[in-house]
């Protein structure tokens, strides 16, 4: 099956992906939407890291078609993967990834940066996103400063500065607490409605899939539902 030229944010088709002897992946089939919001879940082992993996190109794919916004990734060279990933991916991690030396003004703008944004768009786009995501009157302050909530909106503001079609949320409530983590899941839906970002959750969190759209589950390397 050909999906290369399928503008969709996220289409695999018969992804598979081996360690050796061990199959990990065993033929993955998911379209994402735009704008679309998406739970994956499943026990540990199930091949949940080793699909972000693939999906954000660290992992090459055994079998199987990887697409993102129109482009193949199998397609496309190391430099093209990394340009990809910069221009069209943004990332939320559970453990926040914030740079300690960084406030959190400087941490969004330093994604800005890569993106290639001068000054002037990086100021007023890091400025518009910290002021959406609530963090406005903290963008001095280190990260060691901030509560657990206040990094991880720091860090939404991050994944979306370069305006990405796709936003991969790995665990982004599992250092919260149920309160912080509630409200940083309407954060995440009220943002991707907004700004028609399409989301990729991967949760232990039943709750946490109230949020989105569709919820699949994932087991011994296959979408069962």
């Amino acid at each position: 099956m050909d999906i290369g030229t399928d503008p969709s944010p996220l289409h695999l088709a018969n992804v598979h992906k081996s360690f050796g002897s061990v199959e990990v992946l065993r033929g993955i089939d998911l379209k994402i939407d735009s704008g679309e919001r998406v739970a994956l879940m499943g026990p540990s082992g199930s091949g949940k890291s080793t699909l972000l993996n693939c999906i954000c190109g660290i992992e090459t794919v055994d079998e199987g078609e990887i697409c993102m916004d129109g482009e193949d990734l199998g397609k496309l060279s190391s430099r093209d993967l990394e340009r990809l990933r910069r221009e069209k991916v943004g990332y939320v991690f559970q453990s926040f990834h914030l740079l300690p030396t960084l406030n959190a003004f400087e941490n969004v703008e330093f994604s800005a940066q890569l993106a290639g944004m001068n000054k002037n768009e990086r100021e007023e786009r890091v400025s518009e996103l910290l002021k959406l995501v609530g963090m406005e009157h903290r963008l001095k302050h280190l990260p060691d400063t901030l509560s657990g909530g206040e990094r991880q909106r720091v860090a939404i503001a991050r994944a979306l500065i370069h305006r990405p079609k796709l936003v991969l949320a790995d665990e982004p409530t599992g250092s919260l607490d149920t309160e912080t983590g509630a409200q940083v899941l309407d954060l995440l839906k009220s943002l991707s409605d907004e700004l028609n970002v399409s989301l990729l959750l991967v949760t232990h969190d039943k709750a946490s899939t109230r949020i989105c759209d569709r919820v699949i589950t994932m087991k011994d390397g296959l979408l069962i539902s």
